[in-house]
């Protein structure tokens, strides 16, 4: 049975789009070029990994000579939004609060983290 292919990035996909977001615009040989040190990829992988990132709407190409180049179409913040909703929706019924509350229970939060919560949750309070 084939693998249901995720609407967010998965790990390997994200890898690649670090390498586009931060360049504002790549090829299959500079994103190998990138990621060579830390991991061996294969051009052909790289070149079907960003397709596939082209057909979620990730990416856009144009030709450049013979080789494409591509360009971000989501930026980092939408596609982290995108996976935070995602697991809330998956794990957490949707539900910001059970989020946050799973989040304070389960990890510690330095003294700037938490002055900095405070205040958001103050600020929640005083909009409604």
């Amino acid at each position: 049975m084939a693998r249901k292919s995720s609407a967010t990035l998965t790990e390997v996909e994200q890898r690649l789009m670090e390498v586009v977001w931060d360049r504002k615009s790549a090829t299959v040989s500079e994103v190998v070029a990138a990621l060579a040190s830390a991991h061996q990829v294969a051009f052909n992988t790289v070149q079907t990994m960003l397709r596939i990132l082209e057909r979620k709407g990730y990416l856009r190409h144009k030709a450049e000579g013979r080789a494409f180049r591509y360009y971000p179409i989501v930026n980092r913040q939408q596609a982290s939004t995108s996976a935070v909703r995602q697991v809330l929706n998956r794990f957490f019924d949707g539900a910001p609060g059970k989020l946050a509350i799973n989040i304070l229970e389960n990890q510690r939060l330095s003294a700037t983290e938490i002055t900095q919560l405070r205040r958001l949750i103050d600020e929640a309070r005083t909009s409604k």
